[in-house]
């Protein structure tokens, strides 16, 4: 079976942290692009960071700039996501990911993804 799946959420007060973890099943990370996505009450989904598999670069909205990292652990099969400073704006459905030939940075993954996880932050 393929799956992502994500734990991590939650509630949090503006100014906080949270670590987002997304384990892979059925497949392993290495060769693939692998991100974070999140999609917001009445907004479209969008790219938060990623790991491009085509230069190894990590890419990022620049809203989130500074306050989020993506890490692996590959023994576990593991991707994390960090995030610091968060803000009220940050509330969302977060999502992780993983394709092998995304059509770009954030557009056009179409590999596989988590169920989603809620992250709440209040002011």
């Amino acid at each position: 079976e393929v799956q992502l799946v994500e734990s991590g959420g939650g509630l949090v007060q503006a100014g906080g942290s949270l670590r987002l973890s997304c384990t892979a099943s059925g497949f392993t990370f290495d060769d693939y692009a692998i991100g974070w996505f999140r999609q917001a009450p009445g907004k479209e989904r969008e790219g938060v960071i990623c790991i491009s598999n085509r230069d190894g670069s990590t890419y990022y909205a620049d809203s989130v700039r500074g306050r989020v990292f993506i890490s692996t652990d590959n023994t576990k099969n593991t991707m994390y996501l960090q995030m610091n400073s968060l803000k009220p704006e940050d509330t969302a459905v977060y999502y992780c990911a993983a394709d092998l030939q995304p059509e770009g940075i954030f557009a056009g993954w179409k590999g596989y993804w988590g169920q989603g996880t809620q992250v709440t932050v209040s002011s």
